[in-house]
């Protein structure tokens, strides 16, 4: 227990891991096949193409929110999620969500202020990156604070955009982890169909690994109903009681110390809440200014953009490492003595 007592803590969700790459090189998903290409050609052409509306809606004119979502990344995925059965089957799906995330409210309504008080007890916290870089979501059920409502699934795609934010160059997925210690709750068969179809119908090819520990034989029999509104190719992501550690999923220092880590990361709302909103809207603000030098339009790659805020990155630590004061930690790190 002293030991316990006397580690570092944490209260801060950490920066994204500084990822070396070669811009000219690109990542295996962005390298697909000649007839990949020209499926993506032509969906990029139908959007890119001048007095482009979106069918159905009163101003179906795309705003510049919009064109940012709509990344060459972006459109594989969801040519990915097709299964490459033709442009068609893309863009359609891909207008689909455009208006979903329109109604949904996800550029006005779902904002840091209106999610924050399903967030105070720290039932889901973004923190920390797994081997492949991929952005690690908590979900601790045991600490739920409110009852079920349309807010609580606001505040997982709340959750979700900031994740887009944190991820580095080549990295498109996130770790989905699931902690029902201490007598958690499940969610109503209901509201877990409702957040399984919106993560399977509008954020595609977003999930790396689903891990779950502690499971009691209610939450398992709750898994079996829910499995059949999983996606076929979701299933194999999702992991049971599995040793993040040894089965080489996590570094210790990136891994709650819940979980086997050696980071003690603790939840104090108002030292977690504000610096975490204050990061993504940085980070957010730097990526927006990348994409505007690559050109502000439909099909710029999230590659190039992130590739560009890596290395001015790079060099700010270079410069702050040199300027930092004698003693002083220039990694940026968050981490306090208890």
């Amino acid at each position: 227990m002293a030991a316990e007592s006397d580690a570092v803590k944490i209260y801060e969700a950490c920066p994204p891991p500084h990822v070396a790459v070669d811009p000219s090189v690109l990542p295996p998903q962005l390298q697909p096949t000649e007839p990949q290409q020209a499926l993506y050609d032509e969906v990029l052409k139908h959007f890119d193409k001048e007095g482009y509306a979106l069918p159905g809606v009163e101003d179906g004119a795309l705003t510049e929110s919009e064109k940012f979502w709509l990344s060459c990344e972006c459109i594989l995925r969801f040519l990915r999620a097709v299964k490459w059965a033709s442009a068609q089957a893309a863009i359609k799906r891909l207008e689909e969500t455009l208006k979903w995330r329109r109604e949904y409210g996800v550029y006005d309504v779902i904002t840091a202020s209106h999610v924050e008080p399903e967030a105070v007890t720290g039932k889901m916290v973004i923190w920390g990156y797994d081997v492949d870089n991929r952005p690690a979501l908590y979900l601790r059920p045991s600490k739920q604070n409110t009852e079920e409502s349309i807010r609580q699934v606001h505040y997982v795609v709340w959750a979700l955009e900031r994740l887009t934010e944190l991820m580095g160059p080549g990295v498109e997925t996130l770790s989905l982890m699931v902690d029902f210690s201490d007598r958690a709750k499940n969610p109503s068969l209901g509201q877990s169909r409702a957040v399984l179809n919106i993560l399977q119908t509008h954020y595609p090819e977003r999930l790396g690994r689903a891990l779950v520990v502690n499971v009691p034989w209610l939450v398992n029999t709750f898994f079996k109903l829910i499995t059949p509104f999983i996606d076929p190719l979701t299933r194999p992501k999702l992991r049971f009681n599995p040793n993040c550690l040894s089965e080489g999923l996590f570094s210790p220092d990136q891994l709650l110390s819940e979980w086997g880590g050696s980071a003690h990361f603790e939840y104090e709302h108002e030292r977690y809440w504000d610096a975490l909103v204050r990061m993504c809207a940085e980070r957010r603000e730097l990526l927006w200014e990348k994409w505007r030098e690559h050109g502000a339009k439909v099909g710029v790659r999230e590659w190039d953009v992130k590739c560009a805020v890596e290395r001015d990155e790079t060099q700010g630590r270079s410069s702050d490492t040199g300027n930092a004061p004698e003693g002083a930690d220039a990694t940026g790190s968050v981490a306090e003595a208890a």
